[in-house]
């Protein structure tokens, strides 16, 4: 695969990711309504996104691997505090922000503390998701839901996805399977 377009594939995503959830956050604070967002989603997305992150650092992973994910932490963490504030419900910032703070801590305790709370990652972005969609089936309300955060979402997804196929040899077998998802 020609080396820039794999460069165009990373910066495109990152660029993204810079504002994945500016739109999200434009309609929340527009509308001063969390209505139609899931806290729930919020924080398994969030714990996800940190466990990837600790991963990453963990193990020494290169910074261009994984840049994204404080940036699209930053604006998880601005975006559950709207929620919170438009649903009077910031008394529970402090609360979720030592939770995360000590999880951050714990999951390096141990070798196999990180190991397993990775393999967990991709339940934890499904749950979230998940959580989403249901949220919405029961509001029967999309509320301040931002159709453009979640297209961007599905690209960044594809970006790495097609990245990370690209440049690992060893998952050339997925060939056909990547292709009838894209």
């Amino acid at each position: 695969m020609a080396p820039a377009l794999l460069d165009l594939a990373h910066w495109s995503t990152w660029a993204v990711c810079a504002v994945l959830k500016l739109p999200q956050l434009a309609a929340v604070r527009a509308a001063r309504s969390a209505r139609g967002l899931s806290v729930g989603s919020l924080l398994l997305e969030l714990a996800g996104f940190l466990v990837f992150l600790r991963y990453q650092i963990y193990y020494g992973y290169p910074l261009p691997t994984y840049l994204e994910y404080p940036i699209i932490i930053a604006q998880d963490v601005i975006l559950l505090l709207f929620i919170l504030r438009f649903n009077g419900h910031m008394k529970r910032a402090l609360f979720y922000a030592v939770t995360f703070g000590g999880g951050w801590y714990m999951l390096t305790l141990r070798k196999w503390i990180i190991d397993l709370a990775m393999n967990f990652c991709t339940l934890i972005s499904a749950a979230s998701k998940l959580a989403q969609l249901r949220c919405l089936w029961q509001t029967k309300d999309s509320g301040q839901v931002s159709a453009l955060t979640w297209s961007m979402s599905a690209y960044t997804c594809a970006s790495k996805l097609w990245a990370t196929w690209c440049e690992a040899p060893s998952l050339h077998f997925l060939k056909p399977y990547l292709l009838m998802l894209l």
